[in-house]
């Protein structure tokens, strides 16, 4: 379960502030209303408003007892997903007792009247092949699942029963307070929790969204004797804000729409109207007389940053019109002559985001958040400067018709050709759509833009002033006087106003020269990916494919070198090579960005790849410009120099970074080759200069094979004409077996690994790796995950209470297979840990000793399902079949083949299985605070490749 902070929005796109914060990854859905028939439940007599090329069927319902519905049938849908949005969350915790809303969240989770066992939803999902999770946020909280269809009724049997009777059982109130506790530590060092909690000190006190969200230990504490007890005061909060009038319902499932409603109106009907209504926050975030105000803050990272922040009125109210967004679009702007570009420049800066934040229904901030250079950090004056200069460019020569419609058109492009994501992020994304958007807005609303106001656009301009700033600043320089009372962050105070000069050369953007005039679907289809040119030193794939109902295409081309990794010196220059080559054209495609045109080079131990994603029309010229700057762009010494900082930055940043992450990586420089520590990679880059990068793009490109795909609304012919301009351009003639296949190493005889870390918890990774790389080994060690799932975190998360980060799964390294357990614990030591690990896993051979086939159907059939659950969208299905070549699968099967051995594992061939499985080539990653970490590469040298194995 998540507890997201809000966070500055970091796109200037055009979706709400608190979808980007809660749901940033969530894909838009498109649906066709239906209008349900008379049944118990009450009819809506709206349609929700949808894309054309949506053929998914709609019915809205408000049950009986206030409940509101909506259902999605899906035929195409693999999982069916559900998701309920409570109109409550931590703003409206009491302040005796931070954290309770959350706390309530977890207590839903931990038995009910009809299934009154800790991990009966949980283990009914996990043999059905599902997930589930729930995040509280200021103002709402949201429980969400995703289940194979057949298995729908009696999931929504166990989630209705949350919102009907839990049992919020007394002997689990420690346990769970011990998991939020432990949640809470887990995420002390995180900087954007610090930056809130420094925050939430400049902001009004009064205001229910600047305390203490999460809980700890301490706060939710038994109360004092004489007050009512910690779980009579969960369930008075569970009454007083828990009811069918402020929940919204989603369901997407491939069933009918009169199963669906039968099924939802058998199981929701019993949730009690208690006449609730949404709470409404009256009290300013900001106390306008305090302002300006600027804060700096200590940083744990070494990374440094600043957001100009501005009290606004909330513009969800005018999500028609998108106001804000408008200015955000503007501020945002990344092109020539932009805010980002001119910092550039100076060297001050090498990001900015601009939107807004903290949104309560009536109050908001705006938010400009920069990422600063060691240079730009002493010239926060002249950046705050050369921001009011941006704002007063928009305000005398921005609010043009012509740019707003220009937005428009854009936000109606997307919304056409949406590509419908899974059933689980659609589900989420409804039901909190439906208690913010009227219900024929509920698809369109982060799209509407339906006409330009000035007028309107000028009110929200006119709180952007240097009276109304509220400004924060964090570097791991910085000495604070004070330190926030929950992430123990140093900060103090400092002065806000400025009388520096902007920086010169700052103006508006141009007209977008890549909106794509051409969005006819061409009827073209593959079955599969087709080898369309063949050269000695390149291969070029292509899937026509329109199932998606876009005008879109996914090329990926893999420049590939022997050289590119074999040192630690040669993959940083990759590295740089490949972040070079987006930030010098950083301004220069921006609007190809806007149009709906993605770029992204990226480094891996064979080379380059380059992939782009975008409309059909007009990819050609975007892949043309790229070719030509990667080949003769100028490499100068100032762009070099902020590329190498970035790089250096998330390099030394590294060991900050969550310990379950770093066990991870730890475990994966152990077990593949080749592939570079990141302290190595920083002490290889702390040696090269510009011309350096300037040899190695010679040396680079003149020793080339190339590997590409397209897969999309594009004909074999267009696929080909591109495919031979790239050709053209770069002249591959390396053939393809002088090039290194990536090789999971055998994991016998390994020592104990310690990551290099700065963290202050304690973890065990304990990876089981399978005796072979063969299909029948893989979907083994794939149904022993899945068995051993539920109950490891049953065991050690909810009963021992060892940590919030608990957790057992397949974990593949390329095509090797392993299992990994995984414990991180805020105050257990590793060797408690392992101790617990033990004895779990002796428990469960004794499971396993007992385990017959029928037991075993339902974990198979989850495997296979998974295995081969559709692609929702057309870059997923890309990248899937992008790593199947990656793989050598030309024949682009092997997961079908895999999904097949996988039905057919047997109970006791993972008897057989399991002895060595627990014992000849087990790794275990530890650490406690004060370990020396290992030197990985070292104790790996002597590790042969895993065997193949029989096919």
């Amino acid at each position: 379960m998540t507890q997201p902070l809000p966070a500055p929005f970091r796109q200037p796109a055009r979706l709400l502030a608190w979808l980007v914060t809660v749901v940033a990854l969530m894909t838009c859905l498109a649906a066709r209303a239906e209008i349900a028939e008379t049944t118990t439940a009450v009819d809506k007599v709206v349609s929700p408003r949808v894309s054309p090329h949506d053929d998914r069927d709609y019915r809205a319902l408000t049950l009986d007892n206030g409940l509101s519905v909506l259902l999605v049938s899906d035929p195409q849908a693999d999982q069916a997903a559900a998701s309920l949005n409570v109109g409550v969350g931590s703003a409206q915790d009491p302040q005796d007792l931070a954290g309770l809303a959350h706390f309530l969240e977890h207590m839903l989770f931990l038995g009910t009247d009809a299934y009154p066992e800790p991990d009966a939803y949980q283990a009914y999902l996990s043999r059905h092949g599902g997930s589930h999770n729930a995040f509280t946020a200021p103002q709402d909280s949201n429980y969400f699942f995703d289940i194979e269809p057949a298995a729908l009724p009696g999931a929504l049997d166990r989630f209705s029963r949350f919102f009907i009777a839990p049992l919020f059982n007394a002997d689990r109130l420690e346990s769970e307070r011990n998991v939020v506790h432990s949640e809470y530590q887990a995420r002390l060092l995180d900087d954007g929790r610090r930056a809130q909690d420094v925050l939430n000190q400049l902001l009004n006190p009064d205001h229910p969204t600047t305390d203490f969200s999460v809980g700890s230990r301490a706060t939710l504490a038994d109360r004092p004797e004489g007050e009512p007890s910690l779980r009579e005061r969960v369930i008075r909060f569970y009454k007083q804000h828990y009811g069918a009038n402020v929940m919204h319902l989603a369901v997407v499932a491939p069933q009918p729409l009169d199963e669906l409603e039968e099924m939802v109106t058998e199981r929701f009907a019993e949730i009690p109207d208690r006449d609730l209504s949404r709470p409404v926050i009256k009290t300013p975030l900001v106390v306008k007389k305090t302002l300006p105000r600027a804060a700096e803050m200590q940083s744990v990272r070494d990374s440094q940053r600043v957001s100009f922040l501005f009290p606004i009125a909330d513009p969800e109210q005018a999500y028609r019109y998108k106001p804000a967004d408008y200015l955000a679009q503007l501020i945002g702007h990344e092109g020539e002559g932009s805010l980002l570009a001119v910092l550039r420049e100076a060297g001050w800066a090498d990001g900015l985001s601009a939107g807004v934040t903290r949104n309560d229904g009536r109050h908001a901030l705006f938010a400009v958040d920069i990422s600063l250079t060691p240079a730009g950090a002493k010239r926060i004056a002249e950046i705050q400067a050369s921001l009011f200069a941006a704002i007063e460019l928009i305000r005398t020569d921005g609010l043009a018709p012509w740019r707003y419609a220009e937005q428009a058109r854009l936000a109606d492009q997307q919304f056409r050709f949406q590509q419908h994501g899974s059933p689980l992020n659609d589900a989420m994304r409804l039901s909190m759509n439906l208690a913010r958007y009227p219900l024929e807005d509920v698809n369109i609303a982060p799209y509407l833009m339906e006409g330009f106001d000035r007028e309107q656009i000028m009110r929200w301009l006119d709180d952007l002033r240097p009276g109304r700033l509220l400004r924060l600043y964090s570097g791991p320089e910085v000495e604070g006087d004070k330190v926030s009372p929950w992430f123990d962050a140093p900060w103090r105070e400092v002065a806000a106003k400025s009388d520096a000069e902007p920086l010169a050369g700052l103006a508006l953007p141009e007209p977008n020269p890549y909106i794509a005039e051409d969005l006819a679907l061409l009827d073209v289809e593959d079955a599969d990916p087709v080898k369309r040119i063949e050269t000695p030193g390149a291969s070029v794939w292509h899937k026509a494919d329109s199932t998606f109902d876009t005008p879109k295409v996914e090329w990926r081309f893999s420049l590939q070198n022997p050289a590119a990794s074999q040192q630690a010196r040669e993959a940083a220059l990759s590295r740089l090579l490949a972040d070079w080559l987006g930030d010098s054209l950083n301004a220069t495609l921006y609007p190809a960005r806007l149009a709906g045109h993605e770029f992204e080079a990226y480094a891996h131990a064979r080379g380059i790849t380059l992939s782009f994603s975008g409309w059909r029309d007009r990819q050609e010229r975007l892949i043309a410009r790229v070719l030509d700057q990667l080949q003769h762009g100028e490499i100068d010494a100032a762009s070099f120099d902020r590329v190498r900082y970035r790089l250096q930055r998330e390099w030394r940043n590294a060991p900050q970074d969550p310990l379950y992450r770093q066990a991870h990586r730890t475990l994966s420089e152990a077990l593949v080759r080749p592939q570079w520590p990141s302290d190595a990679l920083l002490e290889a880059s702390k040696t090269l200069d510009v011309e350096d990068l300037r040899d190695f793009r010679t040396r680079m490109l003149a020793n080339l094979h190339l590997e590409a795909m397209a897969v999309g609304n594009l004909d074999a012919a267009l696929a080909k004409h591109e495919a031979r301009l790239v050709i053209e351009a770069l002249s591959p003639s390396l053939a393809e077996d002088k090039i290194a296949d990536l090789v999971p190493l055998q994991a016998e005889d390994l020592p104990t690994l310690t990551p290099a870390t700065t963290r202050q918890e304690s973890l065990v990774l304990r990876y089981l790796q399978g005796p072979d790389r063969s299909l029948d080994s893989q979907a083994r060690l794939a149904v022993l995950g899945q068995l051993l799932k539920t109950p490891f975190y049953q065991r050690l998360r909810t009963e021992q209470q060892l940590g919030y980060v608990v957790n057992a799964s397949y974990s593949p390294m390329l095509d090797a297979p392993g299992i990994s357990l995984l414990v991180q614990s805020p105050d257990t030591a590793s060797e408690t840990i392992q101790a617990r690990i033990d004895a779990f896993l002796d428990d469960f051979t004794k499971r396993l000793a007992t385990l017959d086939d029928a037991e075993l159907a339902p974990y198979r059939q989850a495997v296979h399902d998974s295995l081969m659950q559709r692609d929702t969208s057309l870059a997923g299905r890309t990248n899937r079949l992008w790593h199947a070549l990656a793989y050598g699968d030309t024949a682009f099967d092997r997961h079908r083949r895999l999904a097949e051995r996988a039905l057919a594992v047997t109970a006791n061939e993972l008897r057989e299985s399991w002895s060595a499985l627990r014992h000849d080539a087990v790794v275990n990653v530890t650490f406690d605070p004060g370990d020396t970490p290992s030197d990985v590469l070292d104790l790996s040298r002597k590790l042969t490749p895993l065997p193949k194995g029989a096919e």
